[in-house]
């Protein structure tokens, strides 16, 4: 493997790595409730994976003073109920394996991201990592993953992003980045791909098993 991978795999981490969408999809509901709005849930979900601070203004209109902070305590109860999505702390070795550098590009708080990270225990094997704490505007906005890319010292050309929302695909696209379009987080197939998602699979662990066959390997054979 060489010292400096010339290929880098920015991997989002909620919805695509470990199973939370749907548990900030209630903290959501439950922090906007705190704030008397009621939103149901059904709305919010679709949601999930763009920054906090849109994703209310989407919802509501305008922005909610604290709303962002409610959630993170709401988000922050339920997380025992986290868990890593199948496949994902192999698909982090397979890609570091491969020759590659995964890097994380979420646009979870800092403070979100942390316990995270500590669950998917993959430290050892990541190249780098960016959160909403690095840019001025998250997803769908292209600068998590260009903040990602400028890290890794890498060209979009040399890059291959993995997302679960339609939101991952945006942000990919707009920073030129092809993408990878997972099913764990509540999207289906023909969403992501009219996002723009290039390769369509299950989970990471079905990625994992491919990973030679996808866009990554294919980027990897072209470095």
């Amino acid at each position: 493997m060489p010292s400096s991978p010339s290929v880098a795999v920015l991997l989002d981490v909620d919805g695509s790595l470990i199973d939370s969408n749907w548990l900030h999809t209630l903290a959501w509901h439950r922090a906007l409730r705190r704030h008397d709005h009621e939103v149901a849930m059904y709305r919010i979900h679709p949601l999930i994976g763009m920054g906090g601070d849109r994703l209310v203004q989407e919802l509501v209109g305008h922005g909610v003073d604290g709303a962002g902070d409610t959630h993170q305590e709401e988000y922050d109860a339920l997380a025992g109920d986290v868990c890593v999505l199948p496949g994902a702390r192999d698909l982090v070795r397979a890609i570091r394996d491969a020759g590659a550098q995964p890097v994380l590009a979420t646009s979870s708080r800092p403070e979100a991201l942390a316990p995270a990270r500590e669950l998917l225990d993959v430290e050892e094997h990541l190249g780098d990592v960016t959160d909403s704490g690095d840019v001025e505007d998250p997803k769908p906005s292209p600068d998590i993953f260009a903040t990602a890319l400028e890290r890794a010292g890498v060209p979009p050309e040399r890059a291959v992003a993995v997302g679960d929302t339609g939101w991952d695909m945006q942000s990919a696209r707009a920073a030129g980045v092809p993408a990878i379009g997972l099913l764990t987080g509540g999207w289906r197939g023909p969403e992501l791909v009219a996002e723009g998602a290039a390769e369509i699979y299950e989970d990471a662990a079905s990625l994992t098993e491919d990973l030679a066959l996808s866009i990554i390997g294919r980027a990897l054979e072209r470095a």
